[in-house]
């Protein structure tokens, strides 16, 4: 039996999600339920002057991407998406969080002007 790289990288794929959505529901959970603002819009581990006001967006994601998660999971598990359609899913949402994450955060900490060394 030879190793196949892109079946453990399948393997790999779809294990990771488990943590990746437990991990983004209960970010979401701490912010929209415990009012916890502390991992809010961060930029270099710092959250913004008014962490309350991004606290929206940034749950909406956490909770959006972790519930797509959910879905390619027990989808895989119950045979409803088939090998192209569930990486697809879950490479996708992976990426849209990052780029929304990164887009939330940077809006939150606004550079005016030019920026003194």
């Amino acid at each position: 039996m030879l190793f196949d790289v892109s079946v453990a990288l399948t393997w790999l794929l779809y294990i990771a999600l488990f943590p990746i959505a437990y991990f983004w529901l209960r970010r979401a959970w701490r912010i929209l339920l415990r009012q916890d603002y502390s991992e809010v819009a961060l930029k270099g581990g710092v959250p913004p002057e008014n962490p309350k006001k991004f606290a929206p967006y940034t749950a909406a994601v956490n909770l959006i991407a972790g519930l797509i998660a959910v879905i390619v999971i027990v989808g895989v598990l119950v045979g409803q998406f088939h090998y192209d359609t569930w990486t697809a899913i879950a490479g996708l949402t992976i990426w849209s969080k990052f780029i929304a994450d990164f887009i939330v955060s940077r809006h939150a900490h606004p550079i005016w002007g030019n920026k003194k060394p």
